[in-house]
């Protein structure tokens, strides 16, 4: 049995680690995170706060633990506070991995690193594994950066590729665009939704079970991972208000130029998966199989707390 240790363990990928690795007795999980530790359950693994921008104490923990494998999924995601402000995204995004590589080369430790389909232009997607990166923005040029710091690390390492999470976390501390649409909807909210660019979302459970067969496998290289539909980002909220029967005529299709978005986003992604479903096991949900996963667990959650 493999030790892992999960960077941003907080978040909505490392909630679902850690909900993964305990329920399925897998691993040996130390959870590591800014800050105290907002997962629910206390037992069955450790904690302990760790900044990845804090290069010592990152390499204490991590020399502490002396852990197989490490997944990192801690990072700046936000495209347009990446592109205002530069230096975190740069500290975050690449820095900490740069620091990262050389800790784990040093203790021979397998690097799990989660990147993103921003690291494409969207001219050409689907995009294999092998695809020419050419990020459009400060957000994707610093996931490709720092893919590069792993293609010349000599430390073991696995790059997977994610587009879109969706997913809840026990403590809904964590947005994303399936719980915003909803929420938005719900509440009798007008939107106004891109229509001209295309994803194929990932549900959260799939990505975590996919980073834990690459870390059980010790799968070297990129590896795509998505959901297997593909959509564009008004279609999916379209899916959203048909799922829970909201209305969808609060909502109205606008063109990417008419947002005046902070950071460009690339028009057309998708992954190609053929390389993760061969070599992994992977076997993502169909988007409307992960909205009723999302709604039982909204469900069960709202029993919780009534």
């Amino acid at each position: 049995m493999k030790k892992i240790l999960v960077t941003g363990s907080n978040g909505l990928l490392g909630q679902k680690l850690t909900e993964l690795i305990l329920s399925s007795n897998r691993a040996q999980l130390i959870a590591t995170s800014k800050g105290r530790n907002r997962y629910p359950a206390e037992e069955g693994y450790v904690y302990a706060e760790m900044d990845i921008c804090d290069t010592p104490r990152m390499r204490d923990v991590i020399q502490r633990f002396s852990p197989d494998v490490i997944i990192h999924t801690a990072a700046v995601t936000n495209v347009d506070i990446c592109e205002q402000d530069k230096d975190l995204c740069r500290l975050m995004n690449v820095e900490a991995v740069r620091s990262l590589s050389v800790v784990c080369e040093e203790n021979d430790i397998h690097l799990i690193h989660l990147s993103t389909d921003f690291v494409f232009d969207g001219g050409n997607g689907p995009y294999a594994e092998e695809a020419d990166v050419s990020p459009v923005s400060v957000y994707g040029e610093s996931k490709a950066e720092s893919e590069r710091i792993l293609f010349n690390s000599s430390c073991r390492w696995t790059i997977i590729r994610t587009i879109l999470v969706y997913g809840i976390t026990t403590d809904m501390s964590r947005s994303n665009i399936v719980l915003w649409a909803k929420s938005a909807l719900e509440k009798g909210e007008p939107l106004n939704i891109v229509a001209d660019q295309w994803r194929m979302p990932t549900l959260a459970e799939d990505l975590a079970e996919a980073c834990l067969l690459a870390a059980e496998r010790e799968a070297p290289g990129i590896y795509h991972i998505s959901g297997k539909d593909m959509m564009s980002v008004y279609e999916l909220v379209q899916h959203v208000a048909a799922f829970w029967h909201l209305d969808s005529s609060l909502m109205k299709p606008v063109s990417s130029e008419s947002l005046n978005q902070t950071a460009k986003r690339p028009k057309r992604t998708g992954f190609v998966l053929d390389k993760a479903i061969a070599d992994l096991g992977y076997q993502p949900h169909s988007f409307r199989e992960g909205l009723t996963i999302l709604d039982a667990q909204i469900k069960k959650r709202d029993d919780r707390y009534c």
